[in-house]
């Protein structure tokens, strides 16, 4: 399994800086959050695209996709009860689809809670707009070779798919090999009445799982917390998960570089122990 690092733990960087240092921590490659490249990255200029595919490469960590999807531009959101904000996000998410395969990426991971909020008394209405949305970029993530995961996050941070077993209901709805879901360590933790290797156990015969982000229910990495990563490593090996992991904290002491030094040294650490 090859891990990854989310680019906006080193957001101080220049991205070929932050390429120089995910390599020599010994990452495998970078998942883009969007905003950290520009303030309308669905627009970003082929020129540009291109640049950043070939700094991530030459250094060693190639983009292995996007997450943190809507921060950027403002204004975004798939459960609005306004069509025409739900339109220009459809348009956006398509933007950063193709944003994605240029930049080599295979995985999309939908977050963004608060550009998924259900509108008090429209909770209904807004859960289905919110799968429309999903559903209407899906041939667009099939055409670019792209898998677009469901993230389910926890409440009060999001109040629209908590749960795996949520994300799986949509993604089978839907019915295209392009929309799957994932799962986020932190979240899960918080969240899931069941312990993140129980879900894996459940869920990963089900081939609805295509990514998994590792990071710690006190919003830190792995090692920054209680979370213990033996059991989960365990697990992904027992039901043969052949997909990646990007590192994902939230929150950095001292700061993002040591926070992602430290971050991945536990991982190898705790990968490597288990033979």
């Amino acid at each position: 399994m090859k891990i990854s690092l989310c680019n906006e733990v080193l957001a101080e960087h220049d991205f070929a800086r932050q390429c120089e240092l995910a390599r020599q921590m010994g990452y495998d490659g970078l998942e883009i959050a969007p905003l950290t490249v520009s303030d309308e990255p669905h627009l970003l200029p082929a020129s540009r695209r291109t640049e950043i595919r070939r700094i991530a490469e030459d250094a060693g960590v190639p983009v292995t996709g996007l997450h943190y999807l809507l921060r950027a531009p403002e204004g975004l959101s798939i459960t609005a009860s306004d069509a025409a904000v739900r339109a220009r996000t459809v348009d956006v998410i398509r933007g950063l689809i193709a944003l994605c395969h240029d930049l080599g990426g295979s995985i999309i991971v939908h977050g963004s809670p608060a550009q998924r909020r259900l509108e008090p008394g429209r909770e209904d209405e807004g859960r289905k707009h919110g799968v429309a949305c999903w559903a209407a970029i899906a041939k667009d993530a099939e055409q670019a070779g792209v898998t677009y995961c469901v993230e389910p996050l926890h409440q009060p941070d999001a109040n629209f798919v908590n749960t795996v077993e949520e994300a799986a209901v949509i993604v089978r709805q839907i019915g295209s090999p392009a929309i799957r879901t994932m799962i986020d360590c932190s979240a899960a933790s918080i969240f899931e009445k069941q312990s993140v290797p129980e879900l894996i156990r459940q869920w990963m015969p089900s081939g609805l799982i295509a990514h998994m982000h590792f990071n710690d229910p006190n919003r830190r990495g792995p090692g920054d917390g209680a979370l213990q990563f033996g059991p989960i490593i365990n697990a992904l090996r027992e039901t043969g998960y052949a997909g990646n992991a990007a590192i994902e904290p939230f929150i950095y002491i001292p700061d993002g570089t040591t926070c992602a030094a430290r971050n991945i040294g536990y991982m190898r650490g705790v990968i490597d122990g288990l033979g």
